[in-house]
């Protein structure tokens, strides 16, 4: 019996297929069952194949990716589905429409650029999120007794969160159950490209009763409102005559990423002393690590999401391994714990 994670490639374009078969076939670990050009074609070989992951289109003839994610999530809910989306404000809008319906992550197709600097970025990618995939399925989770109700209610004036994989469906279920009277702000770092973190704030902003926002550099924080950290932008808050700012910057790369979970925590610790409560949830590496142990320094606390809800532990198990988390929880009580904390009930 093979070890190898098993892909289904699915794509109309066969250059698509053939550039994406060509970056899998460079990896030991990786073995391609079979290749489709359209949903319908894509569910038939899923019932037959038994794939551990799918990549699949989203715009596609005969039946288009969205609605075979339907069909796939129903029929072979074992598979982990990575969707191809196109940097455009409607790609993004149907990315995010797929994570909703289950897809595990997305891989934006290169804009026109050459050929070898689309090989590069998909495979950057690509390679990390199959594996990641297909991590949760081969490997127990951590056994950790998991502390509860450490933190204190009352001392936190801001609340920072960050998330990397299964994001935006983590985060709707977080957001919809916050109370209006959420009277604190909240910063967030959400691992995606330009385009897509202003959908997912608009898509949490309809259904929460807390506005929900892309930030903008140079705009105070106010209490009550969510801010997003944009695409290729790490987020910070500075203290200027009296105000708490947020600034925007494209510095280096933190942990391969911008925005970066490290950099507003960072700024947090500083601005906020020991007055803020970090969150650490789904995803993918150890991003929000460093940012967490600065957080802790100044006298601030840290929740971590558990394994067993954490669509993608890598994130949380780097918080929790690091001894940072003063409480371990389900995301199904999170929102009710971030309420008692911050006396909202």
């Amino acid at each position: 019996m093979s070890d190898k994670i098993r892909v289904l490639i699915v794509d109309d374009s066969a250059i698509m297929r053939k550039l994406i078969a060509d970056i899998l076939k460079k990896d030991p670990q990786i073995e391609i069952v079979g290749q489709a050009d359209n949903g319908k074609r894509a569910i038939e070989l899923a019932r037959l194949l038994k794939p551990d992951v799918i990549t699949l289109d989203i715009e596609m003839p005969v039946m288009d990716g969205l609605t075979a994610l339907k069909y796939l999530k129903k029929e072979i809910p074992s598979a982990k589905v990575i969707m191809f989306s196109s940097l455009t404000q409607e790609g993004a809008k149907a990315t995010l429409e797929a994570l909703s319906l289950g897809a595990f992550d997305f891989v934006p197709k290169p804009s026109t650029k050459s050929f070898l600097e689309s090989v590069k970025k998909i495979e950057e990618e690509l390679l990390p999120k199959i594996k990641g995939a297909t991590e949760q399925l081969k490997r127990k989770p951590l056994s950790i007794s998991k502390p509860i109700a450490r933190i204190r209610a009352g001392l936190y004036r801001v609340l920072g969160i960050g998330v990397s994989t299964g994001g935006p469906q983590t985060l709707s279920e977080i957001f919809k159950n916050l109370p209006s009277n959420f009277q604190v702000p909240i910063l967030i770092v959400q691992h995606m490209p330009p385009l897509f973190t202003k959908q997912l704030a608009d898509r949490l902003d309809k259904i929460s009763p807390l506005t929900v926002k892309e930030a903008e550099d140079g705009e105070p924080v106010k209490e009550g409102v969510a801010y997003i950290a944009p695409g290729d932008y790490h987020m910070i808050v500075r203290k200027e005559n009296n105000t708490k700012v947020i600034r925007l910057h494209q510095g280096p790369p933190k942990n391969n990423c911008r925005p970066s979970v490290d950099v507003l925590f960072e700024s947090l610790a500083e601005v906020y002393n020991g007055t803020c409560l970090a969150l650490i949830l789904t995803g993918m590496g150890r991003d929000g690590a460093d940012g967490a142990r600065l957080i802790k320094q100044k006298g601030g606390a840290v929740i971590a999401q558990d394994a067993e809800s954490s669509i993608v532990f890598g994130m949380p198990r780097a918080v929790i391994e690091s001894g940072l988390a003063d409480e371990i929880l389900p995301l199904s009580e999170i929102p009710k714990r971030l309420k008692e904390i911050f006396r909202c009930l």
